[in-house]
């Protein structure tokens, strides 16, 4: 029997271990959902404290549920641990690491270079890699695949090598990890069909695509198609703006056209780890091929512009009533990127509390989902949540609705703000203390 068809059947028997290298908000569903159809799970990942955490029972993501990490490990089923070597008792191993953009705005693969450079030494035969990150196409061909060959092992007969996107949505309750179907392209054929029997198991339908290269420009279009239509929005957005036109009733109104028009909203600027992300991984890869991305440039632009664009608002607002942006009290509400998770990733609210900063107003914050600001790579505020309550609202001059929790007493706010800034068509009545930015 041949090592594809051992390693398949090992798999389907469910004696496979699978190994996931990155522990975060796509790492852990992965693993929980392998759990849950019975397979060990081997977790990887360069934070001690997270792994201790996580050894202990306990989640650090608020919607991944602590008792389902304990249910894990009472099962015996969960293991976390910092030491590589470990890698070498994995039947699978799943890079699931950041891939962040520089200070550049370039793909930043360190995460994914350094993680396989620490693999390598412990790979052997029967084992398939995957590489979920998001990056540009031809990066598992150009950065894992010759690495991998630097042991010595035959990709393709000793060793299967796979790309396939990770695609979650934190705090979507429409769909889960099992739900979601799953994009696999190999580096050869005995590859996908290891692949595609890896993700089979434990997602309920799995796309095969005709190589990595494929399969990492498919994340790519998913994301760039959302970055572009939102750009579009939000360039509307500022010209609806000028005519004294509330946009989001006019998306609301297009939206009932039951064919050829998909809403897509405005906000205060793009975050999260893919959206304001990856569309600056393919115009890069682009230009190595003499091609200038500009539709793509364009909207990213557009988007980059729209905190500049919610403080020019805010700070009319402001003089409107006679009040300078400096020295004047601002409450944010809303920190996280989207409504109801506590992801801070790339959230425009961070842009917006700096640059708020930076003209001299005091910057505070709430948000039911992040109690603390938390320690991130390129922000620092030294600042807890407010508490939402009648007497706090009020002494604001202005409270900057930047993220729509659905946790919010938007009628209390309402009543109690001297002045709002709603980015997030909340408030779609005019009111003459709501600004529309």
């Amino acid at each position: 029997m041949n090592i594809e068809k051992q390693l398949i059947d090992k798999i389907y028997s469910k004696k496979a271990t699978i190994g996931i290298v990155g522990l975060g908000y796509v790492g852990l569903p992965l693993m929980l959902r392998y759990v849950d159809e019975g397979y060990s799970v081997l977790g990887i990942d360069i934070d001690p404290t997270k792994v201790d955490k996580l050894n202990d029972g306990l989640s650090y993501i608020e919607h991944i549920s602590s008792n389902d990490i304990a249910n894990a490990i009472e099962k015996n089923l969960f293991e976390a641990t910092t030491d590589f070597s470990r890698a070498s008792d994995a039947d699978a191993l799943i890079l699931c690491v950041p891939t962040p953009l520089n200070k550049y705005r370039e793909p930043d693969l360190s995460f994914v270079i350094e993680t396989i450079d620490a693999l390598v030494p412990y790979l052997r035969k029967a084992q398939v890699v995957s590489l979920e990150s998001t990056t540009y196409p031809g990066t598992t061909e150009e950065e894992l695949l010759p690495r991998i060959k630097q042991g010595g092992l035959e990709v393709g007969e000793d060793i299967f090598l796979v790309y396939s996107p990770e695609r979650e949505d934190p705090g979507n309750p429409d769909f889960e990890t099992r739900t979601i179907p799953k994009v696999c392209g190999g580096h050869t054929a005995s590859c996908k069909s290891v692949g595609l029997a890896l993700y089979s198991v434990a997602i309920d339908r799995v796309v095969p695509v005709s190589s990595t290269k494929a399969a990492e420009m498919t994340k790519l279009l998913e994301n760039i198609h959302r970055a572009v239509n939102i750009g579009l929005v939000n360039e509307l957005k500022v010209v609806a703006d000028r005519m004294d036109i509330d946009i989001h009733e006019v998306i609301n109104a297009a939206a009932t056209k039951p064919f050829g028009f998909t809403p897509y909203y405005p906000g205060p600027g793009l975050g999260g780890h893919c959206i304001p992300i990856d569309p600056f991984y393919l115009t890069w890869k682009a230009r190595e091929f003499g091609l200038h991305t500009r539709f793509i440039e364009l909207a990213g632009e557009i988007n980059t512009y729209m905190p500049r664009f919610v403080v020019d608002k805010l700070t009319d607002a402001l003089n409107e009533r006679g009040k300078s942006l400096k020295g004047s009290r601002i409450l944010v509400l809303g920190i996280a990127y989207k409504k109801n998770v506590d992801d801070m990733r790339e959230s425009p609210a961070v842009e917006l509390m700096e640059r708020l900063e930076k003209k001299g107003a005091l910057v505070e914050y709430s948000d039911p989902h992040v109690p603390v600001f938390p320690e991130m790579r390129e922000h620092c505020f030294d600042l807890s949540s407010i508490e939402l309550t009648p007497e706090n609202i009020t002494q604001y001059d202005c409270v900057l609705l930047a993220t729509n929790h659905d946790s919010f007493d938007y009628e209390m706010i309402l009543k109690n703000s001297n002045l709002i800034v709603d980015t997030r068509g909340k408030y779609l009545e005019p009111l003459s203390h709501v600004v529309k930015a």
